[in-house]
């Protein structure tokens, strides 16, 4: 059974992140225009629930479904406790300068609300600054993946748990393998080949590519032993002790970065410019470039993947195991001094229920963070959904390392993109790796 342990503080680029909580979250950005939501809630005659985070509550006759599926468990939340969750909003303060990472921690170091919507970087922070309720103590804990344990467990606490767990692939024009008579490759060495046969046949660039999410093929091959294996506990524990390297586990991936640069599959300078989906998703959909990468809800939505003109298949990244998908978890988190504890832990208890996890899946088509929760995916998924089912995965944000992973990662492979050689990647982890250490003593 693959188990964490202790994590510490990082502190690194927590913009990565915006790459995932933008889509998933739309509503994620500066607008100071919308105070709506900040009302006040002192009244001790009724109960509230303070809830930050970087939505505001669903609009009638306003369609998001993200939105929508949450906002569905906390109703069930306000019905069976008889009290009211009031959404504070990241839009609806003026925190022009400050990201959203930085506003959370400072409203739960400072107590200010109940209940957060956090990112891996900030979980791993607030956990180790002991600034988070334990959710082990949920009923809801016990019937959840050991993804969630893993990512989400920092000196042996659970310190967050989200309704989704986010997993990133390789989306691929299986049409267009076919024309080519390619196999879906599983290895790094067969994706290789695959980009040489497309880039010989006339496809400019093979890889659509942008500058948040060329880190899953890192992380598939720096860590799919880590992870897959009986040592995960053991092997972390030496990492965070300086007894390994992190930069020996991320060499091979970044040296396999650089070759599909180097042999033109990736433009690297484009690469840097580009927006998630938003960059190379035209030449996707129209059938220019055969590979892209984006999270699993990208192909159940309209606006992204979701209905292409050609055979969408979404598979792993390769590994030396085989295709491995990439899994980074955000998370909803308790202040260990909220001023409505109690209550707040009945709320969470009910939106990760299971009853309430199914619906949000059911709503979402996404994974559900209970081992008890499925549903029915598209086609194009179910690579990606039975390597999860089978427990075979990689973390890309774990709160149980020492050296924040996902943000950092992502970093230095703009690094990459931007001429660095390889060895100057690897000195930046070895130096992520120095402060972490040193911040332990």
């Amino acid at each position: 059974m693959k188990r964490n342990i202790k994590g510490t503080l990082s502190k690194s680029a927590a913009a990565c992140m915006t790459g995932i909580m933008t889509l998933l979250l739309a509503a994620c950005s500066n607008n100071t225009n919308t105070t709506e939501n900040l009302v006040s809630n002192d009244n001790d005659d009724k109960k509230i629930i303070n809830l930050f985070g970087p939505m505001e509550k669903s609009k009638p006759n306003v369609h998001n479904t993200a939105r929508t599926a949450f906002d569905l468990t906390i109703q069930m939340a306000e019905e069976d406790h008889d009290l009211t969750v009031r959404y504070r909003t990241y839009t609806a303060e003026n925190y022009q300068e400050k990201t959203y990472d930085d506003v959370t921690l400072d409203r739960v170091r400072n107590n200010m609300d109940d209940l957060y919507l956090l990112n891996p970087d900030t979980i791993q922070i607030l956990a180790s600054e002991d600034r988070l309720l334990d959710l082990s103590v949920l009923n809801s804990a016990k019937n959840l993946r050991d993804v969630v344990k893993i990512a989400n467990t920092v000196n042996g606490k659970l310190s967050a748990i989200p309704q989704e767990v986010v997993v990133h692939g390789l989306f691929v024009n299986k049409d267009m393998f076919d024309k080519y008579k390619l196999k879906l490759p599983n290895t790094p060495e067969e994706f290789m080949e695959c980009c040489r046969v497309f880039k010989e046949n006339g496809i400019e660039t093979p890889i659509g590519a942008n500058r948040w999410w060329l880190e899953n093929f890192v992380f598939a091959q720096a860590y799919a032993d880590l992870y897959n294996g009986d040592q995960t506990e053991e092997l972390i524990a030496a990492l965070n002790k300086g007894e390994a390297k992190y930069s020996d586990y991320m060499r091979p991936g970044f040296e396999y970065l650089k070759e599909l640069i180097d042999k033109g599959y990736i433009d690297a300078k484009t690469a840097y410019t580009y927006e998630a989906i938003e960059g190379e998703g035209p030449d996707f959909l129209s059938q220019k470039t055969p590979i892209v990468m984006a999270y699993w809800g990208a192909a159940n939505t309209k606006t992204a993947y979701g209905e292409p003109d050609f055979n969408l298949q979404v598979i792993g990244f390769p590994s030396k195991l085989g295709q491995m998908p990439v899994v980074s978890i955000t998370g909803y988190a308790i202040c260990a001094g909220a001023k409505h504890l109690d209550d707040t832990v009945a709320v969470m208890d009910t939106i990760l229920s299971d009853e309430a996890l199914q619906i949000y899946a059911e709503t979402n088509k996404v994974i559900s963070p209970s081992k008890n929760v499925e549903i029915e995916c598209i086609d194009a998924l179910k690579p990606l959904n039975d390597k999860i089912n089978d427990d075979v995965y990689v973390l890309g944000s774990n709160a149980g390392m020492n050296v924040e992973q996902w943000g950092n990662t992502c970093m230095i492979v703009r690094d990459l993109l931007n001429g660095a050689t390889v060895d100057e990647c690897m000195e930046s982890f070895d130096k992520l790796q120095e402060k972490a250490l040193k911040n332990n003593k």
